[in-house]
């Protein structure tokens, strides 16, 4: 993403001191109105889609700007939201269930429920499928050989770590802490540290080819861990994942990665629905500009960044349970996909 430069000029207005974010555009000095957003770290899905986003409203809407914070976890990020701390943030599907019904990492937290009445979304889009790594010379070929090894399961705290541990535990038996160890690091450190050698295990839910996981590939051989068939049906644990908001079960093609993945088959994996939100407070006009916009543009990159294909605005609504902001709502009635 190319930086954003800006400064502030105080301007004295009858004995009070404003600040003003200034741009220069056609030879002109105009005032912006600047944004924040919070998303997942690069390397993730989420952080691609959002940061395009940005960009495209930036370049094409000089009246505003958005600012990108790529650190922390989204279960964060969207209490900041709420609070009007910040302007946009990775919602999905199961992490709105979680906070509007004050569980999981959201149980102690006092007036979470208002909390999330305070935020809309403004698209939905497939943040991908579970890729679980391993190299292919590690010796590891099922979840069941994790045992005793160190696995990256999502950073702390984040809605990912929480559904890996579950999954692994369906899937195997075994338990974070007593049977494997969990690395709590961040999306990027966690990457870089697999690559050197010190993570056995490397999930991340993003969209196949992720750019991360294809750097990984690049000299070494890799294997995806997944999902056994015979747990799809009559394995409770991986059932209840299934049927939580956002979820299914998708396959992850053999020939994902070229020539150094080695499986030999398709492997069975959860895949899951993100979305950009923000906090219903932010002006119907700016929303609707920027969901116009963004929608508008997003075909023209299309053919120069072929993951984008993954996002249109047919599956703006998959999955939706938080209620739309009032400018996006308007815009997808405006082109008909709400009646």
């Amino acid at each position: 993403m190319k930086r954003l430069f800006s400064k502030k000029v105080g301007l004295a207005l009858t004995g009070l001191i404003s600040t003003a974010v200034l741009s220069l555009s056609s030879g002109h000095v105009t005032a912006k109105e600047t944004f924040r957003m919070s998303t997942l770290g690069p390397g993730t899905s989420p952080y691609m889609v959002m940061t395009t986003f940005a960009n495209t409203i930036n370049k094409n809407l000089p009246e505003y700007s958005i600012v990108v914070n790529a650190t922390g976890a989204a279960t964060k990020h969207a209490l900041d939201t709420s609070k009007g701390k910040v302007d946009f943030y990775m919602s999905s599907p199961i992490l709105h269930h979680l906070m509007s019904n004050q569980l999981a990492m959201y149980q102690k937290i006092k007036g979470v429920k208002e909390l999330s009445t305070e935020l809309r979304t403004i698209f939905n889009f497939p943040m991908g499928v579970y890729h679980s790594v391993v190299y292919a010379d590690s010796g590891i070929e099922t979840m069941q050989d994790i045992k005793g090894k160190r696995v990256f399961v999502g950073p702390p705290g984040s809605a990912t770590r929480r559904t890996v541990v579950q999954m692994i535990e369906a899937i195997t038996g075994y338990k974070a802490e007593n049977d494997y160890t969990t690395v709590k690091l961040g999306w990027d450190a966690a990457a870089q540290s697999f690559q050197d050698g010190n993570l056995d295990v490397y999930f991340n839910p993003t969209n196949a080819p992720s750019p991360a996981i294809s750097q990984m590939a690049l000299t070494k051989k890799i294997r995806f861990l997944g999902i056994p068939k015979n747990d799809l049906e009559g394995n409770e644990g991986v059932t209840a994942l299934t049927k939580r908001p956002g979820f299914r079960v998708t396959q992850l093609k053999q020939n994902t990665y070229g020539e150094n993945q080695v499986n030999t088959d398709d492997v069975y994996t959860l895949a899951v629905t993100v979305g950009i939100s923000t906090n219903k407070n932010i002006p119907e006009d700016v929303i609707y500009n920027m969901t116009k916009t963004f929608w508008e543009k997003i075909t023209d990159q299309y053919d120069n960044t072929p993951w984008l294909s993954n996002i249109s605005v047919d599956k703006a609504l998959v999955d939706l349970n938080m209620p739309l902001h009032a400018g996006s709502e308007r815009y997808y009635r405006e082109i008909g996909l709400i009646k």
